[in-house]
C-alpha cells in the first residue's frame, strides 16, 4: 500500500445544525441525525481511497456492532482494515458531534478502544513498507505513546517512509511535552491553529510552527479552516489562502486537508501544490455536516483545482 493510516476510528453520531444549544431537561428536534464514519485515521484513510491512493489502516475497535459498521464502511470504500484490532475489553470509540448554525461544532467523545492500540500491535515490517504513515488523534493514543512505538518509528524513516502526524484537542498540561516525544521523527506535522495554541500557548501560527519545528518537526503545517494554512520549514514560508464553499461543517475538514496533502505528495508534487490538494478537500468536506459525506474524488478535485484559485504565497 501506498499509505497506512493510524490511529482513531471511531463511529460519529452527527446533528444537522440546531439554531442553538438546548436549556437544561429541554427536547430540541434537529433535522437529520446521522451515523457516520469518525476518528482521524479513519477519515484519512477513507478520503484517500476516494482519491485513488492505495491505502491501508491500523487501529483498535471492539467487538460490537459500531465496529461492525466502522470495518464494513471503510471495506466498502476501498480500504485495506487487515491491520484494524478487535479488543474484547474495550467499546469501540464514539463520538456525538453537536452542530449549532455559525458555531464550531462541538464534541462528545468516548476514546474506547482506541486507547489499547499498541505498537506491539501493528505487524512486523509494515510500517518500512509504505511511502507514508499518517499518524491521526494524536494525544489520545495513550497505548502508542512508547519507547517500542519510537522505536518503530525510527526504523520506518530509516526504511525511507515518511511520517505525517496530526492531533486532537485535549485538556492535558502535559500535552506538548507528550507530543515533544514524536516530533523529532516527523516529516511533515499538521495541527490546527486551535490545537496549536493550547499546545505551544501561541495564537500567532508563524509562533506556533517555529516552536514545532524547534521541537523537532522538519515541516509544519497549521490549518486555520477559512483563513487558509501555513507551512513553514527549512527552505520555506509558505501562506496559502482558503477556497470558498458552501459550508455545513466543520467535522472532518483537517482530515480532508491531510488527505488531499498525501495525496498530492504521493504524486510527487511540490509543496504549494500539496497545500492546494489539502485545501481543496477541506474545502469539499465541509459542505455537509458528517466527516467524509461530501469529500471529493480525484475527478472531482481536479475539476474544481481548475475552475477555483486560491494563493499560495512566500512570507
Amino acid at each position: 500500500m501506498d499509505c497506512l493510516c493510524l490511529g482513531l476510528l471511531c463511529a460519529d453520531l452527527v446533528c444537522h445544525p440546531v439554531p442553538a444549544l438546548p436549556n437544561q431537561g429541554q427536547l430540541m428536534e434537529t433535522e437529520r441525525m446521522e451515523l457516520s464514519l469518525g476518528g482521524c485515521a479513519a477519515n484519512t484513510a477513507f478520503d484517500l481511497s476516494k482519491l485513488g491512493v492505495n491505502t491501508g489502516i491500523s487501529g483498535c475497535v471492539g467487538n460490537d456492532v459500531l465496529a461492525d459498521f466502522i470495518v464494513q464502511t471503510l471495506n466498502a470504500a476501498g480500504v485495506d482494515t487487515r491491520g484494524v484490532v478487535r479488543s474484547n475489553e474495550e467499546a469501540t470509540a464514539s463520538t456525538a458531534v453537536i452542530n449549532v448554525t455559525d458555531q464550531d461544532r462541538r464534541f462528545i467523545s468516548y476514546a474506547g478502544a482506541n486507547k489499547a492500540m499498541t505498537a506491539a500491535l501493528i505487524p512486523d515490517g509494515l510500517l518500512e513498507a509504505v511511502s507514508v504513515l499518517y499518524i491521526g488523534g494524536f494525544l489520545m493514543l495513550d497505548g502508542l505513546e512508547s519507547e517500542a512505538m519510537l522505536q518503530r518509528l525510527a526504523q520506518a524513516r530509516e526504511a525511507g517512509t515518511r511520517i505525517l502526524l496530526d492531533v486532537v484537542q485535549v485538556g492535558d498540561a502535559n500535552a506538548m511535552e507528550r507530543l515533544q516525544r514524536f516530533l523529532p521523527f516527523t516529516d511533515v506535522f499538521l495541527p490546527n491553529n486551535d490545537e496549536a495554541a493550547l499546545l505551544t500557548g501561541f495564537s500567532n501560527p508563524w509562533e506556533q510552527a517555529e516552536a514545532f519545528r524547534s521541537a523537532g518537526a522538519r515541516t509544519v503545517v497549521i490549518t486555520e479552516g477559512d483563513r487558509g494554512a501555513h507551512l513553514l520549514n527549512d527552505q520555506l514560508k509558505l501562506r496559502a489562502s482558503a477556497y470558498a464553499t458552501d459550508f455545513q461543517g466543520g467535522t472532518g475538514a483537517g482530515d480532508a486537508f491531510d488527505a488531499g496533502f498525501i495525496a498530492a505528495l504521493l504524486q510527487g508534487h511540490d509543496l504549494p501544490t500539496c497545500l492546494r490538494w489539502g485545501s481543496a478537500l477541506g474545502a469539499s468536506c465541509v459542505r455537509s455536516t458528517s466527516a467524509t459525506g461530501s469529500v471529493f474524488n480525484r475527478e472531482e478535485a481536479l475539476q474544481f483545482m481548475g475552475s477555483h484559485a486560491i494563493t499560495v504565497e512566500s512570507c
